[in-house]
């Protein structure tokens, strides 16, 4: 069956799976480190890449590779680099790309651990970096650089939600003979392609929506280009941030339901973001699917859905923030995102903590800020939660 005819919620039940010998409905476990050949010969084609036989899981696994095949087709790529967390598929790209004396051109307000794996690891190897507000396209062309061998953006932005124009960041990018990689984590396949738009590289945090259950840590890279994944596969064999075959088995389990779970969650935000901006005790609220998100329009224009995470301040700063979180009872204390459960976090004390205050007020990740991602539970019980809690500061 071609796969890629289909709509996108049968492409989650049916791309990348396989039939084994026995007609297994799911894909199987293959809980194997190594694989044996049929042959010397065999064994040597394997390694030559002359042939698809597995050799090693870190190198290939029959389980991480359907998992691998689904999201690379979901996301209109050419192939999938699975990861072992999130972080795994972010750093495979910048061993890849980056090495003594690049530079690369990033959002000030990216996922924290992003930022600081670049200002700390790489920059002992001689790796340059630089942040700016990647929601204006100038600073971006502003801030390459010669040597500037990546622009790496994340949109909708890690914690403050702010929306990256893709095409125009593209456009300067490739002026320039750039590759430009996406962190799609908050938006998924099933709301935002940035490879249609021009993108060479997608990576996604599997965590999140994409696993959707909170129980497995994941992550994956896809490519445009056979040139870029190459480049990248070679890196996580090489550093070993490679999958567990179990671990893939879950993401491919959790998958199948992406896009039911991602409309209720995005359809409880929206009435969550309605009512934040209504509440008294709320300076602002930055979702986009409001109108008064600053990037509303842009945000229509290239993502299909807003999805279902909240950034808003509570009035009062940090003091205050606190209040609110060791007063909610519904919603988890507790980071990530994209799961079935409500999750709320504060991203000064927590998220982004190792990276100094100026910077964060640079990127607008005030004391008072909130991140609020919705799950699916009844809205009603959501917003009591909230309606409780903020009634405490």
């Amino acid at each position: 069956m071609d796969t890629k005819k289909l709509g996108f919620n049968s492409k989650l039940i049916h791309a990348g799976q396989f039939t084994d010998e026995f007609g297994s409905a799911t894909v199987p476990i293959y809980q194997t480190s190594t694989f044996s050949f049929k042959s010397a010969d065999h064994g040597a084609a394997c390694f030559a890449g002359e042939d698809d036989g597995y050799i090693y899981t870190r190198i290939g696994n029959p389980t991480i590779n359907a998992l691998e095949t689904s999201i690379a087709e979901l996301e209109n790529g050419y192939r999938g680099v699975a990861c072992g967390s999130g972080m795994g598929a972010v750093t495979a790209v910048y061993f890849a790309l980056l090495g003594a004396g690049s530079h690369i051109v990033s959002h000030n307000a990216v996922y924290g651990p992003s930022r600081v794996v670049m200002e700390t690891l790489f920059k002992k190897f001689g790796a340059e970096s630089t942040y700016v507000d990647a929601t204006d396209a100038d600073n971006v062309k502003n801030a390459i650089q010669e040597n500037t061998k990546l622009i790496y953006i994340e949109t909708p932005a890690n914690p403050t939600m702010g929306i990256t124009d893709i095409k125009a960041v593209v456009e300067v990018a490739h002026a320039h003979g750039i590759p430009v990689c996406i962190d799609n984590t908050f938006s998924s396949p099933y709301l935002q392609k940035p490879l249609d738009m021009g993108v060479d590289i997608v990576l996604h945090s599997m965590t999140k929506f994409i696993n959707g259950h909170a129980d497995i840590v994941a992550g994956i890279v896809v490519t445009r280009t056979e040139e870029y994944y190459a480049a990248i596969r070679g890196a996580m064999v090489n550093i070993g941030s490679n999958m567990d075959p179990h671990q893939a088995y879950m993401v491919i389990r959790g998958l199948k339901t992406l896009g039911i779970r991602i409309d209720r969650a995005q359809e409880n935000a929206m009435k969550v973001a309605e009512y934040l901006e209504n509440h008294s005790k709320v300076e602002w609220v930055k979702y986009p699917g409001l109108k008064s998100h600053p990037q509303y329009e842009l945000g229509k224009s290239q993502m299909s859905g807003p999805g279902s995470v909240i950034s808003f301040e509570v009035k009062g700063g940090f003091k205050a923030g606190k209040v609110l979180m060791d007063n909610v009872h519904l919603a988890l204390l507790a980071v990530s995102l994209g799961g079935v459960e409500t999750l709320i976090q504060h991203p000064a004390s927590m998220t982004h903590s190792k990276i100094p205050k100026q910077q964060r007020e640079e990127a607008h990740i005030t004391d008072g800020l909130v991140r609020f991602a919705v799950g699916i539970e009844d809205i009603e019980d959501i917003i009591a939660d909230l309606d409780q809690a903020l009634a405490m500061i």
